[in-house]
């Protein structure tokens, strides 16, 4: 087997194949009687139909999305008027406030998510990784990134790969596969996006749960602060060690608390509008947008640090699309969840237009007396609804960035047999845990835990529109001057609430950063310590005459040894060692490569491509195993080696070749 490149610096494996069928055969050959191919060609792939969805199953999955994306994004109004610190504001404030909110909410959410970033979903997965893995199907890396890099012709084939729209690359495109540091500046881009989420996956389940439970407070001047802190502390403690269970024990309460919550605040909105103040959605004329910062100046460019909760979770609307699909995640959002936002703070505003000295307090202040402990229960299960769902994200974020090669092998169990989604990591988990109470603790739910919250969130959000931005040309094939508006417009917009944010870094806004630079000094570490491996093994691999000479002095012993490997050709150095300390080889060998690619999943005839090895003594063969992002990584137990056995089957070339297979097998595995 011979490496080689092709015109686009692709990887071609060469290798003799006498016994292949004669429609395999391509390329301009190798050594008499050899032929060029690619693995592409050793699987015919099984193509899966997109499933369709009837009316009342979208409509179905619309109200199952209300518990596993809306939590975050649906519990905003526990914290984001009480956020404001705004001293004698007036009427006119209060409206500028909810306009802001109401326009950032549409923009933001309904436009941008619902209407553009839906769309980029990579065959039905949704998340910042979705959005990198589209642009390396498209954009060809050479290993500028992180992470080792390799690409075969065959992988363009694959059922799950993206297929280009136009032949002629974008100049977008070329720019970025003719510069390596612009390959390695996209993939740290995106790391720290997903960092950010890790971030709040700690910062979610504080200050859901802070602002859940300081409604207590109203009842009685005995219960002070500390008191909140440590009940929410230990809440937060018993959401954190209940992971081990799975979410699917209690995931199908979660849909309908949420139902329960939206209704319950959609309702009193609309009575605190008919009672308090009934013009009060006139705000949706940003000309009161205009008044509040004319009237505030500075003052009211620092509580935008406040207004950007209101969109805290609409990132889970892309990044859980995977378990729904577009339609019902739209539906749920522009017929219930947007709806009841609207109505719940408008129905806020109007309270705190009459009652302004309840700002700090905005929430549970405007609930009628008689339902406020029905509301506080419900608030205080939707809170841990929408901690539950960023602690999960953050467990599918571990697992991705685990395949990827991006992040340390780690405990990755499966609690679900019915969702392969669905996944608990303990040593992530207890990590979260410690961030999580450590957050609660040090800020006391004061204004602090705000400000972080609020700065994980925009750097996810402009993030997204940076990544957003170049898929759009690179391959939607949209014209410049719309993308560039886009970017113009959102960075304008994200901006401008990132400027807010950042003069808070001091008073809280350091904390996602922080956690950014854990995950980040681990993933860095990891991908340098595999990077200078890969380079080790090709700078002292084996030749093919070295490795004949270390199989002719050693004595072959039944079974089969897996030799697992970086490289995609060549014998690594390992094997040398293995010889000299052993004295035997045996009489399968079988090199196995890994390769993780930007594919949502590979299809099992897609898994396994296998070649004998030239110049060497019979028995050696090559394996490259491809999983993509969402698959399960297996490779232990019978099943796997039935898997191998089958794919080495179909290369044999004789009978008795076959049957070495079967008795080497039968012998015994090791590696």
């Amino acid at each position: 087997m011979e490496r080689r490149a092709d015109a686009n610096g692709d990887i071609v494996l060469e290798m003799a194949s006498p016994g292949a069928d004669d429609h395999q055969q391509g390329g301009d050959g190798g050594a008499s009687g050899g032929r060029t191919l690619s693995f592409s060609q050793a699987y015919k792939m099984r193509h899966r139909t997109p499933q369709a969805f009837t009316v009342s199953q979208t409509l179905l999955l619309s109200f199952q999305s209300l518990g596993i994306v809306y939590g975050d994004l649906g519990t905003s109004p526990l914290y984001v008027f009480p956020s404001v610190v705004l001293p004698g504001a007036g009427e006119r404030d209060f409206l500028g406030i909810l306009s802001l909110i109401l326009w950032t909410l549409t923009l933001m959410s309904l436009v941008k998510y619902v209407l553009i970033v839906l769309r980029a979903d990579d065959h039905g997965e949704g998340g910042t990784f979705a959005l990198y893995s589209l642009l390396r199907q498209h954009v060809n890396f050479k290993g500028g990134t992180p992470a080792q890099v390799t690409r075969l012709p065959s992988d363009l084939h694959l059922r799950f790969h993206g297929k280009k729209k136009r032949p002629e690359p974008s100049r977008m495109q070329k720019f970025l596969e003719g510069s390596a540091a612009a390959q390695s500046v996209l993939t740290y881009v995106v790391l720290v996006g997903t960092s950010m989420v890790m971030g709040d996956g700690a910062l979610t389940p504080a200050i859901s749960v802070l602002s859940a439970v300081q409604g207590i407070q109203s009842r009685s001047p005995k219960i002070e602060q500390k008191h909140v802190v440590m009940l929410s502390v230990v809440i937060l403690l018993l959401l954190f060690l209940f992971q081990q269970m799975g979410t699917s024990r209690v995931s199908f309460s979660f849909s309908p608390i949420m139902l329960v919550w939206f209704g319950s605040i959609a309702m009193i909105g609309l009575y605190n509008i008919i009672v308090y103040y009934p013009p009060v959605l006139k705000a949706v004329n940003p000309y009161y947008i205009y008044c509040y910062f004319a009237r505030n100046g500075a003052a009211g460019w620092e509580q935008l640090g406040a207004v950007i909760l209101c969109i805290t979770g609409a990132e889970a609307m892309f990044a859980d699309l995977g378990h729904f699909n577009k339609r019902s995640i739209q539906v749920a959002f522009s017929t219930v969840v947007y709806p009841s936002l609207i109505l719940a703070y408008a129905g806020q505003a109007a309270y705190l237009i009459k009652n302004p000295a309840d700002l700090s307090t905005a929430f549970y202040s405007s609930i009628p007396g008689a339902l406020f402990w029905p509301m506080f229960i419900v608030a205080t299960l939707a809170a841990i609804v929408a901690s539950q769902s960023l602690i999960s994200a953050s467990f599918s974020i571990i697992r991705q960035s685990i395949v990827l090669d991006y992040f340390p092998r780690a405990t990755v169990r499966h609690t679900s047999d019915k969702y392969e989604g669905q996944v608990y990591c303990p040593e992530v988990n207890y990590l979260l845990m410690v961030f999580c109470v450590l957050i609660t603790i040090g800020f006391q739910g004061g204004p602090e835990i705000g400000h972080a919250f609020g700065v994980a969130v925009i750097w996810v959000m402009l993030i997204t529109t940076a990544l957003m931005t170049v898929v759009m040309v690179v391959i939607w094939d949209v014209h410049p001057a719309i993308a560039a508006t886009f970017f113009a417009v959102y960075v304008a917009v994200e901006g401008l609430y990132m400027s807010s944010l950042m003069n808070k870094l001091a008073q809280g806004g350091w904390v996602p950063f922080a956690i950014t630079a854990f995950f980040l000094v681990i993933t860095v570490s990891w991908t340098y310590g595999r990077k200078k491996k890969s380079e080790y093994e090709a700078g002292h691999m084996i030749s093919g005459n070295e490795l004949a000479t270390v199989v002719a002095r050693s004595a072959r012993v039944p079974g089969v040894c897996f030799f697992f490997t970086d490289l995609m050709n060549g014998i690594p150095p390992i094997v040398r060692h293995y010889a000299e300390h052993t004295g035997c080889l045996r009489e399968l060998l079988l090199f196995v490569t890994v390769r993780r690619l930007p594919v949502t999943s590979v299809l099992p005839e897609e898994r396994f491509l296998v070649a004998a090895e030239e110049e060497v003594p019979p028995g050696v063969y090559r394996s490259v195993v491809q999983y993509g992002y969402m698959d399960k990584q297996d490779m232990e137990g019978e099943e796997f080696l039935e898997s191998v056995l089958a794919a080495l089957k179909e290369i044999a070339r004789t009978a008795e070749e076959a049957s070495m297979m079967d008795r080497a097998c039968r012998s015994g595995v090791s590696g």
